[in-house]
């Protein structure tokens, strides 16, 4: 049997290359031997001595898509939430960029048209498909496991001249003065490696007889360095003067803002939040990282349930209405709100945003950033645009009585308004807005839904440990969601891909409720908080609790980590 058409194609690209003579070609052509594809790759590579780049170029050109080196690239961090790495790692696929709508991703076979499928629907953007050889992508696949997880600060103890573990000599005279290279290197190394662990928030922290900093990764705090007192000034200092805060004033908290390109050359586009504090042992800082190169998630990444997916995708498409999320600080609200309305925006739709900060800059759509200090306020900004013809309205947050007033009036005067609001789930939203002194029947006719969510972290997928409930544990399921069987919980000593923790990245729980004709009757009626949930559940809403359960369910995460994000229902 003569080579396949694809198999004769490589062999001429490689011909044509020179990287095969006349002769060797002719030899492979008119074999009649019928070679899969490994076992042809294996004949090339090694008989024939064709190097695997050399290898990936013809068959790119044969298969009539791109060569990729993955190897020699520098994935930018915010392209892996896009498509995180436990799909990448289970279907052999590296994602490349993430630009506008498009998502290059490197395959080691580009006929795999049902991974690209997913792809293009988990991402929301069309796939552009790349090849690489397959032992490069498992090889960039496991270092990037590796090396989301090392620590740098081996490198910042050296950069700053210290070896503070070991208590060696320390030059005084460079760690106080906050302009030294010294200091300067660690502040930039410690802003650098938490970027790299993918940390939320850094916290520089003063006790008494060290400077302690921690990063919150996965919604848990990590002690990552213990630094000398006479650090503590210094380091302090130079993060202020990096966000333009008064260094002199250090007993009242400030808040700024590090533009971090301005202080490094590496590849970091990220803004930093500042907000600093006096303590009891000295003034401490804590830092929210924002990441301008990472793009909105598609909606479907966020961990919505397929039936609340459906339901939430239909309100955000209605013309006008009140949209709230409601949950506490660092629950994932902003992410569900950029990409909700990443979805429903288009050309011929109007959106003003009102935010504390700006977080992530879309494209197509008038952001404004609030200033307390000089009147902007979110109730001004939402007065201002209701005069601007806006379609849809984001306000950062409800939090006074003016602003949820003019919200429910934008609400019902042709705009559709998505906020959020602090309460601890969704039914309950109905009783904080009456006590805004919002009218029940200003609340129902305004209302389209509220989402109660929270983050909870992910089982790490490599090292999980299967095992059959018994107990309390099979009674919280069976009573939860009417079902009980085989889940995992996470292994204590946990592996380099979760760096020991048994837990890797966090998925979101959702509690979606749409208001009908009940729901309407009941918020009317001025009913009770609980009334308002049963008459909710009944209409089909799945509780946080059921949805953490379900979780569990599909394996996602723990049963611990599930009752200790969210309660069990009454």
């Amino acid at each position: 049997m003569p080579l396949g058409r694809f198999q004769g194609a490589i062999v001429d690209n490689l011909s044509r290359r020179s990287f095969l003579d006349q002769e060797e070609s002719e030899t492979l052509k008119s074999t009649d031997e019928a070679f899969n594809g490994s076992a042809f790759d294996e004949l090339l590579l090694g008989e024939y001595r064709i190097s695997l780049h050399q290898l990936n170029v013809a068959k790119a050109n044969a298969y009539g898509v791109t060569p990729i080196n993955v190897k020699r690239l520098d994935i930018n961090p915010g392209t892996w939430e896009v498509l995180d790495q436990e799909f990448c790692e289970e279907h052999g696929v590296v994602p490349v960029s993430c630009v506008a709508g498009y998502i290059s991703v490197a395959f080691s076979n580009p006929f795999e048209l049902s991974i690209s499928s997913k792809i293009a629907e988990i991402s929301g953007k069309q796939v552009i498909t790349l090849l690489s050889p397959e032992q490069d992508i498992k090889e960039v696949l496991n270092q990037d496991a590796a090396a989301s997880k090392e620590s740098k600060f081996d490198d910042v103890m050296e950069a700053v001249g210290v070896e503070f573990e070991d208590g060696e000599e320390i030059d005084e005279d460079e760690l106080e003065d906050e302009e030294s290279a010294p200091i300067i290197q660690l502040a930039n190394r410690i802003i650098e490696d938490a970027y790299v662990l993918g940390a939320s928030d850094i916290h520089i922290e003063p006790r008494e007889i060290e400077l302690v900093v921690r990063y919150r990764i996965d919604g848990v705090c990590q002690e990552k360095l213990k630094l000398p007192p006479k650090v503590a000034g210094s380091l302090i200092a130079r993060m202020k003067i990096m966000a333009n805060l008064d260094i002199a004033e250090r007993r009242l908290p400030q808040d700024g803002r590090i533009i971090f390109k301005q202080f490094t050359r590496k590849n970091i586009d990220i803004d930093l939040r500042v907000a600093t504090a006096p303590l009891n042992h000295g003034e401490g800082i804590v830092m929210r990282i924002l990441d301008k190169q990472k793009s909105t998630m598609p909606l479907p990444a966020l961990g919505f349930a397929d039936e609340n997916l459906e339901k939430y995708r239909d309100v955000i498409k209605q013309p006008y209405g009140m949209i709230l999320h409601c949950g506490p600080t660092g629950s994932g609200k902003s992410m569900t709100l950029y990409s909700a309305l990443n979805e429903i925006s288009t050309p011929g739709i109007v959106v003003r945003t009102a935010e504390d900060p700006i977080e992530y800059t879309l494209d197509g759509i008038n952001q404004m950033q609030m200033n307390r200090r000089i009147g902007l306020t979110f109730a001004s900004s939402l007065r201002a645009f209701l005069r601007q013809d806006p379609d849809i309205i984001l306000v950062g947050e409800i939090r006074d009585t003016e602003t949820a007033n003019i919200a429910v009036e934008a609400a019902l005067t042709g705009h559709l308004l998505i906020s959020t609001l602090h309460t601890n789930d969704a039914p309950g939203t109905v009783a904080r807005l009456t006590d805004m002194n919002i009218e029940p029947f200003m609340i129902s006719s305004s209302l389209l839904c509220v989402c109660a969510q929270r983050l909870m972290r992910r089982v790490c997928k490599t090292c999980r440990i299967q095992y059959e409930p018994t107990g309390r544990e099979k009674e919280v399921l069976e009573t939860g969601i009417g079902w009980s069987g085989t889940i995992f919980k996470h292994n204590p000593k946990g592996c380099p891909r979760c760096n020991s923790s048994g837990y890797k990245g966090r998925v979101g729980i959702h509690e979606l409720m749409v208001t009908d004709d009940k729901l309407v009757d009941a918020i009317n009626k001025g009913k009770e908080t609980s009334e308002i949930k049963k008459i909710a559940m009944k209409s089909g809403m799945k509780t946080l609790h059921q949805d953490s359960l379900l979780k569990v369910k599909d394996g996602i995460s723990t049963l611990s980590e599930a009752l200790a994000t969210v309660p069990a229902d009454l």
